[in-house]
């Protein structure tokens, strides 16, 4: 039994809306293929934007080669983020009521907003097209089993995307770009939650630079014929650590050491 993209895209949006849980679709009889996985997703868009949602960039997963090999992919996968779903920290600093999701994870990431399209891969090209950067949480959600799924079911679930909060823009000038490709393979991070380090992170764990990052989705998508990376995009490049779940009454602390900005602080009610 083959899944129905528009089916599964509707199935997968009463579930998280009713915080129920369903079968993965790689668990299912047939299961499901990328080319499939990314027209539920498409399916998905389609139905947010008539709402009247808009689409504001990609987030993207598996943004670590280690993973591809035993999980058969050969680049990394991405997802949409609306306007609705991206909010800014005022002062590095935001709350967010979990109240509506089921068993929400974050995951510190840096955010590039672009300018232009990027005119290749190379990380210059990159930055010559970015517009700034960021650091961010992404907030994942998932409504299968045990948090138990595979990339197609990452990208038929809108690639598990519930929010993302963008904290202060560090604008990229022309002159600093040959600097700052380096720094951006270089950085480190520092997670906390209430005031105690649980983990560290580093910019190796987001295919050795979050500029690669946004390199590798520009080839990927130009090798799928999906849509392609524009002005205005917001691009969100992978956790620098592993997925942490999240319980209201939490404070969590970002900090960089490398890189500005310094830190971003979300509280959670």
């Amino acid at each position: 039994m083959s899944i129905d993209p528009k089916t599964f895209a509707a199935e997968i949006a009463s579930a998280y809306a009713k915080r129920e849980i369903i079968s993965a679709p790689s668990t299912r009889d047939g299961g499901i293929d990328l080319d499939t996985a990314y027209a539920v997703e498409a399916e998905a868009v389609q139905a947010r934007r008539a709402s009247g949602r808009q689409t504001v960039g990609w987030k993207v997963g598996y943004a670590n080669k280690a993973l591809w090999r035993a999980l058969k992919l050969d680049t990394l996968v991405w997802s949409h983020m609306y306007d609705d779903t991206v909010r800014y920290a005022d002062w590095n600093d935001a709350t967010m009521s979990i109240a509506p999701m089921f068993s929400p994870k974050i995951e510190p990431e840096i955010v590039f907003q672009l300018a232009k399209t990027p005119a290749s891969s190379d990380p210059v090209a990159v930055l010559e097209a970015v517009e700034w950067y960021a650091l961010g949480f992404e907030i994942i959600d998932c409504v299968f089993p045990d948090w138990k799924f595979q990339p197609t079911d990452f990208v038929a679930s809108r690639g598990l995307h519930a929010a993302l909060f963008i904290g202060e823009p560090v604008y990229v000038e022309p002159e600093d770009i040959a600097k700052l490709v380096t720094e951006l393979s270089e950085f480190t991070l520092r997670l906390l939650k209430n005031n105690e380090l649980v983990e560290e992170g580093a910019a190796k764990n987001a295919l050795k630079s979050p500029a690669l990052c946004v390199g590798e989705l520009f080839e990927a998508m130009q090798r799928r014929g999906a849509e392609t990376l524009k002005a205005g995009d917001l691009i969100s490049t992978g956790t620098l650590t592993t997925s942490l779940p999240m319980t209201a009454g939490d404070t969590w602390i970002a900090s960089l050491s490398g890189i500005p900005p310094s830190s971003l602080t979300l509280r959670i009610t």
